[in-house]
């Protein structure tokens, strides 16, 4: 990736404006309940103030409607970021105008200081303009750490780039960009990619896109009936998307004319309903009876699917196998996930549901790389350019 990364900026003295994701869950008492994202760009404020910069930071939280939400103000994160800096971080009423521009006028070198929600503004969303060259007045230079964010084409990610001398991307964003170049680029060969989650619909165009660079595919979760269904087997009251089902014998055929190896769930955790006091089986084989839904992969597929891992060099995982957070239909996903952690090579997860389930069974420090944003990791994976890492400066 040719792009300015930070370090290729000179931040002493400078107003250095950072588009972060602090997009993190807070409690009933409107505390921060999960700081994941927000550790994750320690670094790179860390990097400013060591520098002699000043870390303006801005994010949006939720989804308000307008700032008359008070449940999605900054404060509790400024309060968060401000334990893990040891320091106290200033906090703006705003993200834009003058008074905001008073506090930035006020600050020294090491300081940091977080705006409110850029979702309160409403031309955030739609990249305005007018707020994009607001935002921009602000810092002297701009660096994007917001992965999560970068497949939008915001004011505070794309729109701002147009008025500031020189775009960067924050050691997060340049990590995420570094490591999904790695797996589409230059994987280490066998390359496989483990794909789950509700929907085909979801996945076609990953699936299409990574086609010609793994040598196979591992398919579970609720898209995994689809395929079978398109085979002409029974699925009972799974998960189904009828109208999908000639993709999902294109995608089979296609990978057989490339000599892709897809591997389908061979037997299943089924039950009538998504609770975990209803009584479970596992099925004989692939067929499901009407009346029951599968819900998680069975033992004969977990065995079937880390035979197909073992060796791989490189695997990007997207979509958990099961309802893994239902206690009887979490066996298969952290079966995959503890295998994960000790097959050695490339390990990238993403997708928030499948970051999820690798934190809540203990391996995702086991993982190559545990990716931040869901959405950007799924667009590149289709092949796409995401906004806010186009926007950047070129070296």
């Amino acid at each position: 990736m040719a792009k300015l990364f930070i370090e290729d900026l000179n931040v002493k003295g400078k107003r250095v404006l950072v588009r972060v994701d602090f997009n993190v869950p807070l409690d009933e008492n409107l505390k921060v309940a999960d700081d994941t994202r927000m550790r994750a760009a320690l670094p790179t404020i860390a990097y400013i103030r060591k520098n002699g910069g000043m870390a303006i930071l801005m994010s949006h939280l939720g989804r308000p409607k307008d700032a008359s939400d008070d449940s999605a103000r900054m404060a509790p994160v400024a309060a968060r970021l401000s334990e893990l800096l040891g320091m106290k971080v200033l906090t703006a009423k705003d993200c834009v105008g003058p008074e905001v521009k008073k506090v930035v006028d006020l600050m020294k070198p090491g300081d940091v200081l977080m705006l409110e929600n850029t979702r309160y503004q409403p031309g955030e969303t739609k990249n305005d303009d007018a707020l994009s060259k607001q935002m921009a007045s602000l810092g002297d230079v701009f660096v994007n750490d917001a992965f999560g964010s970068a497949h939008r084409a915001h004011s505070s990610t794309v729109g701002v780039t147009k008025y500031m001398s020189k775009s960067a991307a924050g050691y997060l964003l340049e990590k995420e960009i570094r490591y999904f170049e790695k797996i589409l680029k230059g994987a280490d060969k066998p390359f496989v990619a483990i794909l789950g989650g509700a929907k085909v619909s979801d996945k076609i165009e990953t699936i299409l896109n990574l086609m010609n660079k793994v040598q196979s595919f591992i398919i579970g979760g609720g898209m995994a009936y689809t395929f079978l269904k398109a085979q002409g087997i029974a699925v009972g009251d799974s998960l189904l998307e009828e109208d999908k089902m000639q993709v999902a014998r294109d995608i089979l055929a296609q990978a057989q004319s490339r000599s892709v190896a897809v591997h389908l769930p061979v037997d299943h955790v089924i039950a009538q309903q998504v609770d975990a006091k209803a009584p479970t089986r596992v099925t004989d084989g692939k067929e499901i009876p009407a009346g029951w839904k599968g819900l998680d992969i069975g033992p004969k597929t977990v065995e079937e699917f880390t035979r197909a891992l073992k060796g791989a060099r490189t695997v990007v995982w997207n979509g958990p196998l099961g309802v893994f957070e239902v206690e009887p239909f979490a066996t298969g996903t952290k079966a995959m996930a503890e295998f994960l952690a000790k097959l050695g090579g490339t390990t990238v997860v993403c997708g928030g549901d499948t970051v999820s389930a690798v934190t809540h069974f203990g391996v995702a420090d086991k993982m190559s790389h545990v990716s931040t944003g869901g959405g950007a990791s799924l667009e590149i994976l289709e092949g796409k350019e995401l906004p806010g890492v186009a926007a950047l400066t070129d070296k």
